[in-house]
């Protein structure tokens, strides 16, 4: 699984709770991107999370 570039995002893991009460393992994905970015002058392809991208942490490249 990646992990955001940026924020350094990653998978969280807890337990699913039923309504009788019994707990299995589940994890918590981020919403991980792969997008174009201007870094330096330059355009790389990072891995970065929905809400770096909505807050503008990062120039996209066009």
């Amino acid at each position: 699984m990646a992990k955001c570039d940026v924020c350094d995002k990653g998978k969280h893991f807890g337990l699913k709770v039923s309504h009788s009460n019994r707990k299995t393992n589940r994890a918590w994905k981020p919403n991980i991107r792969k997008v174009k970015v201007v870094d330096k002058g330059t355009s790389k392809t990072i891995n970065i999370c929905a809400k770096c991208l909505r807050s503008n942490k990062v120039t996209r490249a066009v």
